[in-house]
Order: C-alpha cells, then structure tokens, then sequence
C-alpha cells in the first residue's frame, strides 16, 4: 500500500503527498460514512440542536486526540532520520499545535466561508488549554516511547500517520457541522475536497516533510 521508497532522505514533498494521499481518502470518505449515519439518524432528525452539540464535542475529543499522533508521528519520523529523540520530542511538540489547528479548525473555517456558510471560528488552545496540554503530554511520551524501538520504526510510522489522518479527517468535519456548515450532506462533494485539503497538507507536513528537513539539518552540523 505505500511505496517504502517515499521514506527515502532524497523524497520530496510532492512524493509525500502523492504516497500518502491514499490515506488520507479512505480516512475522509470513511469519516463521511460514519457521520451521515448519525446525521440522518431518528435522534439526529429530531433535535437537530443535539447533533450540533454532539458534534461539537465530538471536535474537542478527535482534536485532542489528533494532537496525540500528530506529536507521535512527527517524533518517530525525526528520530528515524536522524537518531536524535530528545530532539525529535522538541519538534513534535512545536509541530503538533500548530498544524493540528490549520487540519482541524482554520482550514475547515476558511474552506466554509468560501462557500459563503457564516461559519464561527473556535481556537481551542485559547479555550480549552487545560484539556490540550496533558494530549500534548502524552503525544510527546507515546512518540518516545515508539521512536525507542528502532526494528519497528518504519512500521511505527505507517501506522500512526493513518491513524493521524482518520482522526484529523473526523476532528475537520465535526468542526465543519458544529460551526455552522449544517446541511454539509447537500455539498458533500465539495466538502469531500475541503477534508482531503485539511488533512493531507496538514498532516503531510507535520507527520513526515518538517521532521525529515530538521533531522537532515541536525544530522549536517
């Protein structure tokens, strides 16, 4: 299912992109499935206002946990670069918070108001920083953790960049329904390429382009 050469040092974020995209479309249209079953459930017809609400919770959760494996992946894919764990924690807990806000809030937003949805915006680490910061915790120690065991790095890493997409591809579209694209299922086309641009960009380049370039900068000095 992936080319074992896109983990090569010489691939280029347009490699990156292509090998990984897979993932990420079997992630979205996955998450689609998923939530047009609660959409159009007997609970979900009757109060609306509990959808919305569900939803919105369920942003928080799969951001939170998006965060997690945004930090694991961009550490095991440091560290099989260049060997350097306490670096790579460094740079998972940079990359982590700020790609997993452009995946899952201000991609979603702008992507929303380009098609005219009076969408809100909602910036969880202003909000909700006592809840991210023990993810983040346990993000940068799962990485490490994982980044230890050197024969299962290339595994480790395949696996957590899929769970990462899934996770992101359901943290996007819950915060698409939740604030304020409602009748998402009417643009599901369009919002099929707003999910695939949130999540493979972002995750692409948190997960595998920026750790491998700073490994490669560290391993030069």
């Amino acid at each position: 299912m992936h080319d074992h050469d896109c983990h090569g040092h010489a691939c280029t974020l347009t490699d990156e992109l292509v090998c990984h995209l897979p993932y990420a479309i079997f992630s979205v249209t996955f998450c689609l499935a998923v939530l047009s079953f609660w959409n159009f459930s007997s609970l979900s017809m009757l109060r609306p206002a509990l959808m919305l609400q569900g939803t919105h919770a369920l942003f928080h959760i799969f951001h939170f946990m998006h965060i997690i494996f945004a930090a694991t992946g961009a550490i095991i894919t440091y560290v099989r670069v260049s060997g350097n764990v306490l670096r790579g924690v460094l740079i998972g807990g940079l990359t982590a918070p700020l790609f997993c806000t452009l995946s899952d809030v201000a991609l979603p937003y702008v992507g929303g108001r380009l098609l005219g949805i009076p969408m809100t915006f909602h910036l969880c680490w202003y909000s909700e920083i006592g809840n991210i910061l023990p993810f983040l915790f346990v993000g940068l120690l799962n990485g490490y953790v994982m980044s230890k065991h050197a024969p299962s790095r290339q595994k480790n890493s395949l696996f957590s960049h899929f769970v990462h997409t899934l996770v992101s591809s359901f943290a996007s579209l819950c915060y698409l329904i939740s604030h304020g694209f409602t009748a998402w299922y009417d643009h599901s086309g369009i919002v099929l390429i707003i999910l695939l641009i949130a999540v493979v960009l972002p995750c692409t380049i948190s997960d595998l382009v920026i750790p491998m370039a700073c490994a490669k900068v560290g391993k030069k000095r």
